[in-house]
């Protein structure tokens, strides 16, 4: 099966005076709807708000800007809203079904990445969203008489339940009006940018991986996460996932290269890469990156709570484990080569610092 990796930048589906939420669609990119993930963007201004609503896809949202944001999340059958506070750096679940709104606090722009598994969607490789209220809100699409029967309103009534709001998706509020609630804690956020990472390399960078070990509500929606930040020229070493998950990498911060190989050892994508572009990884797949002259930065969603990977370089590689004469053979080389080659791997890690 070919697939096309190619990175690509969201389209938007909706910009007004409150913000705007861009996607990329199955249409745009067909690798989303063979590997059953997508993704959106969302971008709120300040007093900028996200009307409640549902979706068919469980995601994690991931805060690449803004430190006012406030979410309210009714996880399914539970009847009680929950109120967080979100901040760069915070991630949050987002379990299919589940109602939640979004309101920008803060004096600058609130920007949230939504990555997830579309296996359940109605359109494959896209989340589609169903609005409470608004334009075109679920309730007020239901006809005058099922809805006055059903809420025991009159007619008047019923028109201002359903139009009085007209804004669609994003609208902007009135400031200082006591409307959004305060953020309680809740465990339902978890700050990946302020976790301990998993590696850290001198003038190379980190990697920090956040699963349902760490961070017991990402378990609500099978995914894990792992956030990549790369110093100048340096290089994250290739591997690959132990078991059949998609990877959906999303570029946060700076540039740089992906490499990856596919099946039959054949490189399916070697291109360069900048912030807010989206590239998907089929399963197996063996991913490499490459930081540029600003550094690069990624978040990778994994569809999987527990992700397991192999690495291709450092002393936990699987070169380490494959018996010298093995490895002999698989490589056509002499003992003394071999030798030099694992030795060398055991002085690294699997992200290697710029050496210019």
């Amino acid at each position: 099966m070919a697939f096309d990796l190619t990175p690509k930048t969201a389209e938007t589906l909706f910009e007004g005076e409150g913000g705007g939420y861009y996607t990329w669609t199955s249409s745009q990119v067909p690798v989303l709807a063979k590997t059953n993930v997508g993704a959106g963007r969302l971008v709120l201004h300040p007093q900028g708000f996200a009307l409640p609503h549902y979706s068919d896809s469980s995601k994690v949202g991931y805060v690449i800007q803004g430190t006012g944001g406030v979410a309210g999340l009714i996880l399914p059958t539970t009847g009680k809203e929950v109120v967080v506070k979100l901040e760069q750096g915070d991630v949050i679940p987002v379990p299919i079904g589940g109602v939640s709104w979004w309101f920008n606090n803060g004096d600058s722009d609130l920007v949230i990445i939504f990555l997830g598994e579309t296996s359940k969607a109605l359109i494959p490789g896209q989340f589609s969203y169903f609005f409470i209220t608004g334009a075109i809100g679920v309730v007020g699409s239901f006809s005058n008489e099922l809805t006055s029967k059903v809420y025991n309103l009159t007619n008047d009534e019923v028109t201002k339940l359903t139009k009085s709001q007209s804004g669609l998706l994003i609208i902007k509020l009135e400031k200082d009006k006591p409307i959004i609630p305060k953020p309680k804690a809740s465990g339902l956020v978890f700050n990946i940018d302020a976790a301990h990472p998993d590696n850290v390399v001198k003038n190379g960078g980190l990697v920090t991986t956040l699963s349902e070990k760490g961070f017991p509500f990402i378990g609500e929606v099978g995914l894990s996460l792992i956030r990549v930040k790369l110093e100048p020229g340096a290089i994250k070493a290739p591997s690959y996932p132990t078991s059949p998950v998609v990877r959906l990498i999303y570029i946060i911060r700076g540039s740089g290269k992906i490499e990856i190989v596919g099946l039959n050892g054949k490189l399916a994508l070697d291109t360069q890469v900048e912030a807010a572009q989206l590239i998907v990884v089929p399963q197996f797949f063996v991913v490499a990156q490459i930081a540029g002259e600003e550094g690069l930065e990624s978040y990778t969603i994994v569809t999987t709570t527990k992700p397991l990977f192999e690495e291709f370089a450092g002393k936990a590689s699987i070169w380490s484990a494959i018996s010298p004469t093995v490895l002999q053979a698989a490589l056509n080389v002499d003992s003394e080569f071999q030798k030099l080659f694992v030795s060398k791997n055991k002085d690294t890690t699997n992200i290697i610092p710029s050496t210019i």
